[in-house]
Parts: structure tokens; C-alpha cells; sequence
């Protein structure tokens, strides 16, 4: 018995020079995958949430919900289309992608950070025009333009909203932007993570996946980077190193990082608590830290 006592000491213990680093500061987290879908990783991550608030640490949660709006729209009998992994999204599309982003799955989140005793409130672009967009151009391989609809990329920030509300809530972002004449876009929610972290220069921001990391194998879960710089990441992509699904979230890291934020995690969501683990104590290898490499910040 004495032993296992330690054993929670040591863990209390191990987590307070993290809490003294972290309170504070702002943490984006971008949560999706298996910790999205699975009801017990559900209700880990809301608890992980809420131990961070307890302790004075800010987190911002950023969403998408893709595999549910797709769901919907074969309900509805309307066609699901992708382009290099970006949904198509006409006015019906983008219906159904506000219903099930910013009327359901951003309330559920919302309710299950609250029934673990943290405050959280859902947004998105509409609200206080939190996320400005417009219309994303997307070129093919010949130049020409590829019309995905209202598909949209951020161009401009609220951080005074997000700054009000995170000294007593959690905010938790749905991935729908705002356009200057009322439009609503669909946008990429690692895109959403990195800009959010970018406009604030968050302490860190951390991608839930459902890989050990970056790898430069997919085939090979011995090939997860566990650290890298920002530059090294370029090289990467570069020379076809990272897998396309990939690169969206590699996007978001270097956007955040030339911002800025200190440093960028991509972690696997299928462990649980892996929130925590992350921030709060010395384990490694839940998944892949980058930081930010020799050219530093830009602005």
C-alpha cells in the first residue's frame, strides 16, 4: 500500500515544475481522431481539460467533424466530395457542415468540459467575428483554379474575444470562418489551430492524432520523430518524406512557430489522458515535438 502511495506522490510531484512553467500561460489544442470518437477518450480528454483550468493553465479547443458531417450529408442523399483531402462545399454543404460543426458536435464538447467542473462557452467565426475568411484559391497541377465552394482560409483573428473569454472559460472553437458580407466558410481545423495559436502566440499548440507522431515511414512505427526543428520539417516535405494527410497539420506548425509559439507537439489521441502526459509529466514518446528552427519568428 505504502508503496503505491509513493508511487502518486511521485507523479504529484513530477507534474509542478510543469505547472509552474504552463500556469498561465495558452495552450491551442486541436482535438479530433479516436479522442473525438471514442466515448471513454471523450470523457478523458474533458477531464484533462478541466485538470489544466484547475491549475491555471489556459486551454483553447479547436475542432472539425468531418467523418459526422459526412455522415449527415449520405442521411441526405447529397454527394461527399473531396480535393486533395479538402471537402467540396457548396451552399448545401455547407449547411449541414454549420449544423453538425456549430450545433452539435461543438455543444457536446462544450457540455462534457462543463460536467467535469470547467466553464466552457463554444464559438466560431460568426461570433464576434472571431474567425474573418474568405474564399480559399486552390490551383491544380496545370494552374488552373479548382472550385471547392465555400471553402474557406482565415485571414484575420479576434484575439481581444479570445483573451476575454479565456481568463474564465474554455473556449472551444468550431473550424467554420466568417466571411466580410455574412458568408460562412469551411475551413481545414488544423488551419483553424494554427492560426488561433499564431494571432496569440500561444506557449505551445498540440495536434490530437491517430498516429505515435510524425513519421517518415507510414508503414513503420519505429520511423516517429520524437523532435525536430521547423527547418527540418521543410526538408522533409521537400523531398516526399511526410504523408499528405500530414501536411495540413505541418502547415499549422510552421504558421504557429514563425508567430512565435515556442513549440509545436503532435501526439497520439488514442492514449488516454494523453493530454496530460504531454504537459504534465516527463514521459516520452506520445508522439513528435517540433520547435522552431534557425530562421526563429517572422514579424
Amino acid at each position: 500500500m505504502r508503496e503505491i502511495y509513493r508511487k502518486r506522490v511521485e507523479t504529484l510531484l513530477e507534474s509542478l515544475p510543469y505547472i509552474r512553467v504552463f500556469a498561465g500561460k495558452t495552450i491551442v489544442i486541436k482535438y479530433g481522431g479516436a479522442a473525438m470518437s471514442s466515448a471513454n477518450l471523450k470523457e478523458e480528454f474533458a477531464t484533462d481539460i478541466a485538470l489544466l483550468r484547475y491549475v491555471g493553465i489556459r486551454p483553447i479547443i479547436v475542432h472539425g467533424g468531418g467523418d459526422e458531417i459526412s455522415s449527415y450529408m449520405k442521411r441526405l442523399d447529397l454527394p461527399v466530395r473531396f480535393v486533395e483531402g479538402l471537402r467540396v462545399t457548396d451552399a448545401a454543404t455547407m449547411e449541414v457542415a454549420k449544423m453538425v460543426l456549430v450545433g452539435k458536435v461543438n455543444k457536446e464538447i462544450v457540455g462534457l468540459i462543463n460536467s467535469k467542473g470547467a466553464p466552457a462557452v463554444g464559438l466560431c467565426g460568426d461570433d464576434g467575428w472571431l474567425l474573418k475568411a474568405e474564399r480559399l484559391v486552390k490551383r491544380g497541377a496545370d494552374g488552373s483554379v479548382v472550385d471547392l465552394g465555400q471553402v474557406g482560409e482565415v485571414t484575420e483573428v479576434n484575439i481581444e474575444l479570445l483573451k476575454v473569454l479565456e481568463a474564465d472559460y474554455v473556449p472551444v472553437v468550431a473550424s467554420v470562418g466568417a466571411g466580410l458580407t455574412g458568408e460562412s466558410y469551411n475551413i481545414n481545423a488544423d488551419t483553424v489551430a494554427g492560426a488561433l495559436a499564431a494571432a496569440l502566440k500561444a506557449e505551445k499548440i498540440m495536434f490530437l492524432t491517430d498516429v505515435g507522431g510524425l513519421m517518415t515511414d507510414v508503414d513503420d512505427d519505429s520511423s516517429v520523430i520524437s523532435e525536430c526543428t521547423s527547418d527540418e520539417i521543410v526538408e522533409l516535405v521537400e523531398i516526399g518524406k511526410i504523408s499528405k494527410g500530414m501536411i495540413p497539420k505541418l502547415e499549422a506548425v510552421l504558421t504557429s512557430l514563425r508567430a512565435g509559439v515556442r513549440a509545436a507537439h503532435i501526439i497520439d489521441g488514442r492514449i488516454p489522458h494523453s493530454v496530460l502526459l504531454e504537459i504534465m509529466t516527463d514521459d516520452a514518446g506520445l508522439g513528435t515535438k517540433i520547435i522552431p528552427g534557425n530562421e526563429g519568428p517572422r514579424g
